[in-house]
């Protein structure tokens, strides 16, 4: 029976990220942009975890899970190690690689304005 709901969750995440291609006419990044925008929001509300419970892999694989690990990484150290966490928290449950290109790429959106 897991491996149906992992299956059934996994599956409903693409199918809103097909949706998100086909209805809204989204490029890939906002859709990838949204959907970890996504799972940042559900993981702070504290409902990203009992999506995992539920579905297991269904919940941990897609994108949406990357927002996740974020945000969960960020609260966590948030309540151990006060505000500084924040930042630290990101690096210690996601790889440093990934969270590195996030931040420069968040400066660079910042500074540079991109040509119409």
């Amino acid at each position: 029976m897991q491996f149906l709901w992992a299956f059934l969750v996994g599956g409903a995440i693409c199918v809103i990220g097909q949706l998100m291609f086909d209805v809204f006419k989204l490029t890939p990044a906002h859709t990838m942009a949204t959907l970890v925008v996504a799972g940042a929001l559900l993981d702070g509300i504290g409902l990203y975890d009992p999506l995992v419970d539920f579905a297991g892999a269904g919940a941990t694989v897609p994108i949406t899970s990357f927002g996740n690990a974020l945000v969960h990484g960020a609260l966590t150290s948030l309540r151990e190690d006060g505000w500084v966490g924040v930042i630290t928290g990101i690096f210690k449950l996601t790889s440093a690689g990934i969270s590195a290109a996030i931040i420069f790429s968040f400066l660079a959106s910042v500074v540079i304005r991109p040509k119409g």
